[in-house]
């Protein structure tokens, strides 16, 4: 049952906010949602709600924490953009000077959950120069297509992190651990 409350609620806040400044005529809630708006968009993320209670919630409650909230905030703002910005500068170089070394790696980020695995490929993913191409269910391994695969990097088998992702591990074990 706490489940599909959970899973409503945020639901609904989601459709709140994307629905935010609709209401035209005098009858709203707010001066934001009118009365049908926002009763639509209750029935709706129950319904939403019931059918996914147990893909969103699994086994714990831990990701309803506000810090954990505060964090990924953090971490979207501080580490994520400035690896994206440094990102998009080295392959901005790469296709002015046709330096590339494109390449598959195995990286192995040690993540527990698979929460933090999906944020770590998501994060590589909107990585300028990077895609994750594949993960290893069994060992959390993360496939990824690097542009610029570099020497020194492929001395070890998995790759370190650090090549491809900074301190994105650190970040999201902090978040989803």
């Amino acid at each position: 049952m706490i489940a599909f409350i959970v899973t409503t609620v945020v639901c609904f806040i989601t459709y709140l906010l994307l629905t935010t400044g609709s209401a035209t005529d005098a009858s709203n809630i707010l001066g934001l949602w009118s009365i049908e708006e926002f009763l639509f968009g209750f029935i709706l993320s129950a319904i939403v709600g019931f059918i996914t209670r147990t893909i969103f919630i699994k086994k714990s409650l831990r990701m309803l924490n506000p810090v954990r909230w505060g964090l990924f905030v953090g971490y979207v703002i501080g580490p994520f953009f400035y690896g994206m910005a440094k990102s998009n500068i080295d392959v901005a170089y790469r296709v002015i000077t046709g330096k590339i070394n494109p390449g598959i790696v195995k990286i192995s980020p040690e993540l527990k959950t698979d929460l933090g695995t999906t944020m770590l490929a998501n994060s590589i993913t909107l990585t300028p120069g990077t895609l994750t191409v594949d993960v290893d269910e069994k060992n959390n391994d993360l496939y990824i297509h690097w542009i610029n695969v570099k020497k020194e990097a492929l001395t070890k088998n998995p790759v370190d992190c650090n090549y491809i992702c900074g301190s994105f591990p650190k970040w999201i074990r902090r978040i989803a651990e």
